[in-house]
Order: structure tokens, then C-alpha cells, then sequence
């Protein structure tokens, strides 16, 4: 898209070099002889340009609505637009920080050699035709693949989980690890 700008000079340039009439080249560049004679009305921005440029060197870390502020509080703008046009002129955007990530030592699993050597706990969720949600509490034997246990309720609490494992004390026996679904291993003496 060509800019006001850019067809004025455009119809400056056809009237000097090709003779043609104001007129004639408005029609010619589909410009309207208003856009052709328009004058910008804009104050000089240069004094309030440097103190904008100055707080941002002295504050890198404060946004535009932050120094709109502290231009305001001086009386050199009221306008909110003006401060962030000239902002965005400028090139004084603040850049975001990426998110530090977590950063956690990777330690391999170790494949179970045996039954009850470690188990799997996984929550899964669905819903039946009616509509109402529905929790499954999954635990896994990793060895055999053998589903030790399963909880099916509306809503399972951290309470019934624990009761339900010291069931499966009473009867089978605790593994030496369970591992819940988010990937992090917990000692069976934690839960007994």
C-alpha cells in the first residue's frame, strides 16, 4: 500500500518533470487534491523526543505507560498516544524475559527385575452420557503389567488415595518405588 506521503511526492515529481496540471496529476495518481496540499499541523516532537529517550536510557526496565507518567508529572505531554507513537518511533520497546525453566536432573529408570519392584499410579478422567465427570485412579504392577488396583469415583482425595494404598499393604505388599503420572518416583515407606 502506498502511503499519502509517498503519492504526494510522486504528484510533486509528475507536475515539475511532465508539465501536467495539479489536477491532472491527482486524477492520474487517484489522489485527492486535498491529500496533495495537506500540511502536517504536528508540533516539533524533538525537545520531548530526548527527555522520552533519556528516562528510557535512565529506567530500560519501565514500559511506555510508565514514562507517559513521569513525562506528564514534568508537563511535557498530556496526550497518551503522542508519548507511545513516539515510543514505538523511537525503538524503546521493553523486550520480555523468556521463561526460566526448571531445571531438574534427568535420572534414568531403572527397569524393574521383578514383581512389586515398583508400580505406576496414573489419574485419568471421562465423562458419561449424561454429562457428569468421572475419576479413575490406575495402578500398575511395571514388571508384570498387572492392573494392582483400581478407584473409580466422582471425585478422588488425596485421603482415599492413601487409604487405598495401605489396603494394597495390608493385602500384597508396598513396592520399594511408585511412580505417579507425572513422572516423579516416591518411596513406598512415604505412603505406608
Amino acid at each position: 500500500m502506498v502511503t499519502p506521503a509517498v503519492r504526494r511526492l510522486a504528484a510533486g515529481h509528475v507536475v515539475s518533470e511532465l508539465g501536467l496540471s495539479e489536477r491532472r496529476a491527482c486524477r492520474l495518481l487517484e489522489l485527492s487534491r486535498s491529500v496533495l496540499r495537506y500540511q502536517s499541523c504536528r508540533p516539533d516532537d524533538s525537545a520531548l523526543r530526548d527527555r522520552l529517550k533519556a528516562l528510557a536510557e535512565q529506567y530500560p526496565k519501565y514500559g511506555y505507560p510508565t514514562l507517559h507518567d513521569m513525562l506528564k508529572t514534568e508537563g511535557l505531554v498530556q496526550n497518551r498516544k503522542r508519548t507511545y507513537r513516539l515510543y514505538c518511533e523511537e525503538g524503546l520497546q521493553v523486550r520480555t524475559k523468556k521463561r526460566k525453566k526448571l531445571k531438574r536432573p534427568r535420572i534414568p529408570m531403572l527397569v524393574p527385575n521383578g514383581i512389586n519392584e515398583r508400580w505406576s499410579m496414573d489419574f485419568l478422567s471421562d465423562q458419561l452420557a449424561g454429562g457428569r465427570r468421572f475419576r479413575t485412579l490406575n495402578i500398575v504392577d511395571d514388571f508384570s503389567r498387572e492392573c494392582v488396583g483400581q478407584v473409580v469415583d466422582t471425585s478422588i482425595s488425596g485421603q482415599r488415595v492413601a487409604r487405598y494404598l495401605d489396603e494394597l499393604a495390608e493385602r500384597r505388599g508396598l513396592p520399594k518405588i511408585i511412580v505417579c503420572d507425572n513422572g516423579l518416583p516416591a518411596e513406598s515407606s512415604h505412603f505406608a
